[in-house]
């Protein structure tokens, strides 16, 4: 079942007070953890924020849910925002999707091998037109059920990798986090299940919803 935090205001401290919650709890059970983090504007002051959090960041892996194929160091690359804002701050353990790589069907089976069977956290953004990660109307992307990782066709500019949906699903939790007014019809449209948005097909059986625009 989906929760929901009308976080208003405080929404970047409450998603990462969630993340930070969920990633000692599975640090103290299991002494490692591992987290998978989506790009956009919303995300980069909550990393920033958590980045300052009393974690043995040693033990935490660091996944992309998505990247953009796009030069590194690229502003268009959320690498770029996810290493100014925590990776460049913490001991984590990176693991930057290779979507430099000359093949990138390839890359993606080298990316799938290096996640865990599960992730437990799973950091994920709804975009204006219901797209999640980046599983966007339309792409064969959201088809696709017997990998962890794939690659889509273009999309607003860019091809981008991508976790599947079984992937997302497998994760201990998802944390979704959205900002702004403007998105308050498809967080309707989320909390409602919505299979017609790719957002509407990720599981809500360990998820939380972290939002303002309620």
């Amino acid at each position: 079942m989906l929760r929901v935090i009308n976080a208003g205001p405080d929404l970047t401290a409450v998603a990462a007070d969630v993340i930070c919650e969920e990633l000692r709890a599975r640090i103290a059970v299991n002494g490692g953890t591992s987290i998978a983090v989506s790009g956009g504007s919303t995300p980069w002051p909550v990393f920033e924020n958590l980045s300052a959090a009393a974690l043995p960041w040693s033990v935490v892996d660091v996944f992309q849910v998505d990247e953009r194929i796009a030069p590194r160091g690229s502003a268009d690359r959320n690498l770029t925002g996810l290493s100014e804002t925590l990776l460049d701050r913490v001991p984590a353990t990176a693991h930057p999707m290779p979507v430099d790589a000359p093949d990138l069907d390839a890359a993606s089976g080298w990316y799938e091998a290096e996640l865990p069977p599960s992730l437990d956290v799973v950091h994920l953004g709804l975009g204006d037109d219901g797209h999640t990660a980046s599983l966007v109307p339309s792409d064969a992307g959201l088809l696709v059920d017997d990998r962890a990782v794939t690659v889509t066709g273009y999309y607003r500019g860019h091809r981008r990798m991508t976790l599947t949906r079984p992937a997302i699903d497998r994760a201990g939790l998802i944390v979704w986090i959205v900002r702004g007014a403007d998105k308050a019809a498809m967080v309707d449209r989320l909390i409602a299940g919505d299979d017609t948005i790719p957002a509407g097909l990720i599981s809500q059986e360990r998820a939380v919803l972290v939002t303002d625009a309620i």
